[in-house]
């Protein structure tokens, strides 16, 4: 009996883009209107936000679509704050509530990131490296760099749609 070998390397290609990581302490409503100008793009905010860990962790997303060169920018949070009340028991008289704060990373190899700008379909080098320059002519960006999406661990979170 014949052995048939199917090859689907060309089936399953790894999606290409282009991740920029922002470190600044602005909202990200502000964030995105900064963007919008610097870059000359029109970001929006997603009427749902990103829901990880069955609504543990939900994480803002602003997409714009370029139609003319077919390519989707999308803006997210990298970090997600809780806040919990839970009761502690002292040896007092009175019961107490303790504040918790729970933090959550959409990308927890890069803790210090506060926002990932995705431009889906990989961009070449030199408008790379013009994007970043706009980026960083905002002066409430503190800095922005690119990450190579090999080394990434945990390139599922980026999945967007």
């Amino acid at each position: 009996m014949a052995v048939h070998k199917l090859i689907l390397d060309d089936v399953f290609e790894e999606d290409l883009y282009t991740l920029i990581a922002i470190h600044c302490t602005l909202e990200d409503y502000r964030l995105a209107y900064l963007l919008n100008k610097h870059l000359g793009i029109s970001l929006i905010r997603k009427p749902f936000d990103l829901d990880y860990e069955n609504g543990q962790s939900t994480y803002p997303i602003f997409d714009w679509e370029d139609k003319k060169q077919q390519t989707v920018w999308s803006l997210t949070s990298n970090i997600y704050r809780t806040e919990e009340y839970v009761m502690t028991q002292n040896k007092s008289l009175f019961n107490s509530e303790e504040k918790i704060t729970r933090t959550s990373y959409l990308v927890p190899e890069y803790k210090t990131v506060n926002y990932f700008l995705k431009i889906d379909h990989e961009i070449h080098s030199s408008k790379e490296k013009y994007v970043l320059n706009n980026i960083l002519m905002a002066p409430q960006i503190a800095t922005a760099y690119s990450i190579d999406i090999h080394q990434l661990k945990s390139k599922d979170n980026l999945i967007f749609s």
